[in-house]
């Protein structure tokens, strides 16, 4: 894969992707400026909807946020600090040595790796950190979540694409090659009703490619099924997702 011709799952569904994804925690992104010396600039690639590009900006000056996705750059959220640009993890346009800090939020699995890795190397500093995380499923109770799983391994497994295995062992079996840092434990949490948890499975790339290829909706039958277990409909629950994280520096 190159980044002319990246593997686009979210750009048909851009806007709903943004209003319905979960928000990282603001520890995450205080534990990550700990990383740097200076908070001149960030390089959040593959941005998306800038989720990660707004808890930058909390402790960066100014944050690029590229990503090769128009639609997802369009309905990104705006911030007088973040610079959104529609490029590639490949060849993202960056000056040499500019930035302190290069992170990746959910979308390492779709580079070209050695290529991105050349990229990073040569757009940080000395001294510089990068960062890349994911996160799986959800946790929410047991019952539902035995519910989600039979979904995600059965219903709409086939759809997933082969770079989610990668997610699904928490980017440990990924090549990184940097001077390791131990991360903190970290997750994320929402406050949900049932309907906006089923407006979030409805991202997944999965459910949009079950969708394009059989024209039905698969979360539907689901949505059946959970409204027996998530009573009444409209009570928030806390869901959960643990955060895969990997930081270093360059190696010397």
């Amino acid at each position: 894969m190159t980044g002319l011709e990246f593997k686009d799952h979210f750009s048909a569904h851009a806007t709903a992707y943004a209003a319905a994804r979960p928000h990282y925690p603001d520890e995450l992104f205080a534990w990550l400026a700990t990383l740097t010396a200076s908070h001149d600039n960030a390089w959040d690639c593959g941005a998306g909807n800038g989720q990660a590009a707004l808890g930058l900006a909390s402790y960066y000056r100014q944050v690029i946020a590229t990503d090769p996705s128009k639609q997802q750059i369009e309905s990104a959220f705006p911030h007088p600090r973040v610079h959104y640009r529609v490029a590639p993890a490949e060849s993202p346009g960056l000056e040499p040595h500019c930035v302190d800090l290069v992170t990746v939020a959910q979308a390492l699995h779709w580079f070209d790796r050695p290529k991105f890795y050349q990229q990073v190397k040569k757009a940080l500093k000395s001294g510089g950190a990068v960062a890349v995380w994911c996160y799986g499923l959800c946790h929410i109770e047991p019952v539902i979540d035995e519910c989600v799983q039979a979904f995600y391994a059965g219903e709409t497994g086939p759809y997933w694409p082969p770079e989610r295995v990668l997610i699904d062992e928490g980017y440990r079996s990924i090549e990184f090659p940097f001077a390791e840092v131990a991360p903190p434990a970290l997750h994320m949490q929402q406050c949900w009703t049932l309907n906006q948890f089923l407006a979030y499975l409805r991202t997944w790339s999965a459910v949009q490619k079950y969708l394009k290829v059989l024209g039905r909706d698969p979360v539907q039958a689901l949505a059946a099924e959970l409204r027996h277990i998530w009573t009444p409909s409209h009570a928030l629950k806390t869901v959960h997702w643990p955060l895969h994280i990997r930081a270093g520096h360059a190696l010397k």
